[in-house]
């Protein structure tokens, strides 16, 4: 290990961020700009800062992990991140979530249903679903980075974690929405550069575009018996159809994550930061562009690190990281690539996490402070922002503990989930508010919370990861799952949970009361 190298780069980088949280600071002032950063973001600043918080290590480690146990196949995620997370998201919701947040003054998410469905108990519901939901998330991602931290400079697996935690809890707690998105642009920067490299990097190793491809596809008969046995057929071919293979990586993996990310609160209070939709037209191209190399490269390299192991072990990539898919991505970049390139890309990775934790933590906070405090005892100002700050402590406190306790390969698995769960309380609701004036207050709360209840209902007694590894069921009745007939106890939440949201959402709406003519055109007023 060069300490000179790697001190020298560190302390390069933390100056630069330093610097660019200490100026976010100067500019935070009033509490919508520490939540809607003023809502004069520039349009570059936004769409990496969306990006950058979409994409964090659980995209880079979790889900190259996963590519290098599943192979491409994966690469459809990579689709629905850029025409559902970037197209769809910024085009068909940001415009009008921009436009109807301004209307209504709303800076945070559950806010902005709050104030579309006129109901306190959104708010804080949503603000509690948050606050208690995305400590799982924010820990799959600390996880990310301590791996490749543990496995790059040696360090203590836990004093990686408390090291990354407390130096994103600084500059979220003082910058607000500001410092976040501020560092956010310089991380995802880095992540850019770093990911492009990368996968250049991993061709040129291997012979080549087309030569590192064929040797994956003539590696087929390496696919070990017991992923044969559930529907594994190779890393360059889909598995079969109706597997249990095919089920987690098709609707946990690329629909849990896919169409989960409509709804995640981080990334939607990123569409009011910005003045007009200028902004969000160009940041269109911008983050497809960002989200394109990010995910492409990571899923890439993941699938292709087997072809490197094989060559220089005889093994696969599971079994080259022990059976610990999170693993995959450290030891190969850390096997195959020159020393210097380990500790830039040692940045990337701490880009990516800090990037989306700094934004998991942020909306927790806010979620603690505007969502649940004020909305509950009525009092606004600057007692607002303080329990913010002290939210967004406790949410990194929460997440630290999970972290310690979770098991391996759970980073892809953790990030998915949370964002199945998103989707199931909010997506209904989200997508009524911004496309449907009948829907009701009535509707959106039967929805949000039936859709939330069937989520963790499936979660907890028939999806068979989450079942069996819980044993709540087991403890109750000696079963592992309710329905252990397939596929149901493969299928994940999300595919049960937003159908059953949207349904009630509809059903109740029509049989209530339509909202007044006179708050829809407020609404919906320019739009």
């Amino acid at each position: 290990m060069d300490i000179l190298l790697l001190s020298i780069i560190i302390l390069i980088y933390t100056l630069i961020l330093g610097y660019t949280g200490y100026v976010a600071w100067k500019r935070t002032k009033t509490a919508e700009e520490f939540m809607v950063a003023g809502r004069t973001t520039h349009p570059y600043i936004m769409a990496m800062s969306y990006g950058a918080t979409f994409i964090s290590t659980a995209a880079i480690v979790g889900f190259g992990g996963i590519a290098g146990q599943y192979g491409m196949g994966i690469l459809w995620l990579v689709f629905f991140n850029i025409m559902v997370g970037i197209f769809i998201a910024f085009v068909l919701f940001g415009k009008k979530t921009r436009k109807m947040g301004h209307n209504l003054g709303a800076l945070t998410f559950p806010e902005f249903l709050s104030r579309r469905f006129e109901s306190k108990f959104i708010q804080y519901f949503s603000g509690f679903v948050i606050f208690l939901g995305m400590p799982l998330y924010a820990s799959v991602v600390l996880i990310g980075a301590a791996r490749f931290m543990e496995t790059t400079l040696k360090m203590d697996f836990h004093l990686a974690i408390i090291i990354m935690a407390v130096i994103v809890a600084l500059y979220v707690v003082l910058g607000g929405i500001k410092g976040v998105m501020y560092t956010d642009a310089l991380q995802g920067t880095i992540m850019f550069l770093g990911m492009i490299f990368l996968v250049l990097a991993t061709y040129y190793l291997l012979g080549g575009i087309t030569e590192s491809h064929q040797a994956l596809t003539n590696m087929a008969s390496m696919v070990p018996e017991s992923v044969r046995a559930v529907g594994g057929t190779g890393w360059t071919s889909f598995p079969t159809l109706g597997s249990p293979f095919w089920w987690t990586l098709v609707s946990t993996i690329i629909l849990g994550v896919g169409i989960g990310v409509l709804a995640q609160p981080q990334l939607v209070v990123r569409f009011m930061t910005v003045k007009s939709n200028k902004e969000l037209n160009r940041g269109v191209l911008i983050g497809g562009i960002f989200i394109f190399i990010i995910t492409g490269s990571a899923y890439i390299v993941g699938s292709l690190s087997n072809v490197f192991f094989f060559q220089q072990t005889g093994q696969i990539a599971v079994q080259a990281a022990q059976g610990n898919i999170d693993k995959i991505i450290p030891i190969f970049i850390n096997s195959a690539l020159p020393e210097w390139f380990t500790y830039l890309f040692m940045l990337t990775l701490i880009s990516a996490v800090m990037s989306t934790l700094s934004s998991q933590f942020h909306v927790q906070g806010t979620s603690m402070g505007r969502d649940i405090y004020e909305t509950i005892f009525n009092k606004k100002g600057e007692h607002s922002v303080t329990i913010t700050r002290i939210g967004i402590l406790i949410a990194v406190i929460i997440a630290l503990l999970l972290a310690f306790i979770l098991p391996g390969s759970i980073i892809a698995q953790g990030t998915a989930l949370f964002f199945g769960i998103c989707a199931a309380a909010f997506l209904s609701a989200y997508i009524c508010a911004l496309f449907w004036k009948r829907a009701t207050k009535n509707g959106v709360i039967a929805g949000m919370v039936l859709g939330t209840l069937t989520s963790l209902f499936w979660l907890l007694f028939v999806y068979g990861k989450t079942a069996t590894s819980l044993g709540i069921l087991k403890a109750l009745n000696g079963q592992n799952m309710l329905i252990s007939a397939q596929p149901w106890s493969l299928v994940d939440p999300l595919v049960i949970a937003v159908p059953v949201a949207m349904i009630i959402t509809v059903l109740v709406s029509l049989i209530t009361r339509p909202p007044s003519k006179q708050h829809i055109d407020k609404c919906f007023k320019g739009l």
